[in-house]
């Protein structure tokens, strides 16, 4: 079998588990959910003795630290993984919700009814928990999942599938509700990417490069973020105590992740008595400063800031700071370099924050908060799948009603159109 017709046989496997999925109900989901927790647990060697391979292949390849780091399992790790499918397990089912129903002059009711997806495409890369918690989500939505993890961890990935198909089949469910692409080619993503009218989403989960050769091959909608280039705006009527907290918070907390702060914008008003302190703060902790001509003035050792800097997602302690004149300044920089992801304003004044949660036109918009707080857990969401900054079908964190789609109900009487 090539690698085009072993993708469509998973896909086509993929369509028929979605299909049964359709028709389980909310306790044989659940059920099977809990079920995959203790088998994860009970077999967890057996995941960390795979794991083990993948260290080594990525150890020869000369991955960093932290890429090592995140492809690693451990027993506490498999733990988190099953806890995370007790937890999805707990959150209420979305499939099925009536949204609003209206009556027609006619005397019929119409409504919306919140159904699955379908089949959904994850193309990550890295995390091995991944696999667990996109299985989880997609599950409960009742969506069927094909799963295609990175090379580095094959061995890791394919462990868990076996343990989740196992348990579905055990648990009634047509094993296609979890399918893995377990070969490292890449052609195998770029046949995925075709098999529109059989996966009806795409979503990657990894770096820029990774989700542009998605998005730019894919004939399936596909759910995306490029990156974060997230801000924080201190206006002049900031309570500065609350504004040096929370960009610490939003920098420093986890400077690695999508939603830390990349740009730091200052009214000019308040700008000597912010930026001294605030700068202070953050090279004890090792943030290197990019500064515009009046940020350098104030802060000593700041590096010039380049206009192409402001377009950059450092995922590093690299932080660019300016100071601008007002709060539409402020709104004008961050709708030209901002990527729609999570931007903040620090302010007293109700009527700037109003605006601010207006005109910003990003996945989340945060008065008086840190970006660090655009997350599904943070939201009450209970889980997400990623965070999007498309505006269709779904914007912000991806939770388990962003992975259903709604259809139109019809409740007639023997109606006819005239």
């Amino acid at each position: 079998m090539d690698i085009r017709e072993f993708v469509l046989a998973k896909a086509k496997e993929a369509k028929e588990g979605a299909r049964s999925l359709a028709r389980a109900s909310s306790k044989q989901k659940n059920l099977a959910l809990l079920r995959m927790a203790e088998a994860l647990q009970k077999r967890s060697k057996e995941l960390i003795r795979e794991n083990a391979k993948d260290i080594a292949y990525a150890e020869k390849k000369g991955l960093s630290k932290a890429m090592l780091d995140r492809l690693s399992l451990n027993d506490k790790r498999v733990r988190e993984m099953a806890r995370g499918l007790v937890e999805v397990a707990a959150l209420p089912d979305p499939v099925g919700e009536v949204l609003k129903m209206w009556q027609r002059p006619n005397g019929m009711t119409v409504g919306k009814m919140r159904v699955p997806i379908g089949v959904i495409g994850i193309i990550y890369e890295s995390r091995p928990n991944v696999t667990a918690d996109a299985t989880s989500l997609c599950l409960k939505a009742g969506n069927s999942v094909v799963l295609r993890g990175g090379s580095e961890a094959i061995h890791s990935n394919r462990a868990i599938v076996k343990i989740l198909r196992d348990v579905a089949k055990a648990e009634g469910l047509h094993e296609g509700a979890v399918t893995f692409i377990d070969i490292p080619d890449r052609e195998a993503v770029m046949e995925l990417l075709k098999l529109e009218g059989i996966v009806d989403l795409i979503i990657p989960r990894g770096g820029e490069g990774l989700i542009r050769a998605v998005s730019e091959n894919s004939r399936i909608p596909v759910l995306k973020h490029y990156k974060g280039v997230c801000h924080v705006f201190v206006d002049r009527d900031a309570d500065l105590a609350m504004a040096e907290d929370i960009c610490f918070n939003a920098k420093v907390q986890r400077p690695g992740t999508c939603n830390a702060m990349e740009t730091m914008l200052v009214d000019k008003k308040i700008a000597k008595s912010f930026l001294p302190a605030m700068a202070a703060r953050f090279r004890k902790s090792g943030v290197v400063i990019k500064g515009c001509a009046e940020t350098r003035k104030l802060v000593k050792n700041a590096v010039a800031a380049k206009d192409e800097d402001y377009y950059n997602e450092y995922l590093d302690l690299v932080l660019n700071v300016k100071v601008v004149k007002d709060i539409d300044e402020a709104m004008d920089h961050i709708a030209r370099y901002s990527s729609a992801h999570s931007d903040a304003i620090v302010t007293k004044d109700y009527g700037k924050g109003m605006r601010f949660l207006r005109e910003v036109d990003s996945s989340a918009v945060l008065i008086n908060a840190s970006t660090r707080l655009n997350d599904g857990y943070q939201f009450g969401l209970g889980a997400e799948i990623g965070i999007s900054t498309d505006k269709i079908h779904a914007r912000g964190p991806m939770g388990l009603e962003e992975l259903t789609c709604t259809k139109f109900i019809v409740l007639g009487s023997g109606q006819l159109r005239e």
